[in-house]
Parts: structure tokens; sequence; C-alpha cells
């Protein structure tokens, strides 16, 4: 399908407490999880994306070439107005060209939806959210949790069995 990615993933980029474990789980855990325990390639900026490229277009391309696009929903990512972009071209795909399905995982409870952009909404309303509950466990998951169950069930079929 000319795709290189299982996934991207949108996250808050903000250094702040709550976002610093966002970004252990995106650096750390989702790639031991999907990555080397399932068998899926995921495309994280700031790891697959560098500084000094032009993000926009190096986003625009990233996502083109993923599957699925994983949207970590937390305040800061809905208040965030520095990843209003990846939101918007990642739900532009995700719903007018409808080539990419979206997995919206909530990080922290957001409570109601009514601050949320009306498509990440729409696709709430479609699909639902998969609720993130383990923040305060010591080890990270098992890719058998509940959790990651439901994450897996909405990626794509991966090419080697785990």
């Amino acid at each position: 399908d000319g795709k290189i990615y299982d996934a991207y993933i949108i996250y808050p980029k903000n250094h702040t407490s709550e976002a610093s474990f966002v970004e252990y789980f995106v650096y750390q855990i989702m790639p031991d999880i999907l990555e080397n325990k399932c068998g899926y390639k995921l495309c994280i900026y700031g790891r697959d994306i560098y500084p000094g490229e032009d993000a926009a277009s190096a986003i625009e391309k990233k996502m083109k070439k993923s599957r699925r696009l994983i949207i970590l929903l937390t305040h800061q990512l809905i208040n965030s107005k520095e990843d209003a972009y990846d939101q918007h071209i990642a739900l532009y795909n995700a719903l007018i060209q409808n080539d990419t399905k979206a997995i919206l995982l909530e990080m922290e409870t957001i409570g109601t939806y009514g601050n949320l952009q009306e498509s990440l909404r729409f696709i709430i309303k479609q699909q639902g959210t998969i609720k993130w509950k383990e923040k305060h466990t010591v080890h990270p998951q098992s890719p058998n949790s509940k959790f990651w169950k439901q994450v897996r069930y909405h990626m794509p079929l991966t090419r080697r069995s785990s």
C-alpha cells in the first residue's frame, strides 16, 4: 500500500510535568509494546522527524506514509496552539481523504468533549476513545492488557506474527 509506518503518533510536545509522563509513554512504553512486542512500526515526532527538518512538510509526508493516526488526548493537547497543525492535517487526512484511521487514546480524563475540535468530537462519536488507566503502575503494561488489546484491535494487521 506504499505505507512505511503502521501509526503516526500525535502528542503534546510542551515540556511540563504532565507532559513528562506522556513523553515517557510515547518514547518508551509505546515503542516497547507496539514495536518490540507486537511488531508495528511507529512514526514519532522527535525520533523519526528531526529538529531542523521543515516540520510541516515532514509531518504531512510521514502521516501520508502511515496506516493509522494515534492521537493522545490530554488537556494540554486540546488547549495547545503548537500541536494544532499536526491535529489539523491528521484530522483532514482521516476524515476528508479517509485514507487514514484515527485511534484516540484518552491519557487523562477529559470530561466533557465540548472543548474539542468538531472533527475530534465526530471521531469520538463514531468510535469512542481508549482510556489509559494505568498511569500510576510501576511497570508498563503487558501487551495483553485490556488497553493494549483495544489499541491493537484498531491497528492494521502486522506482517509478521508476534
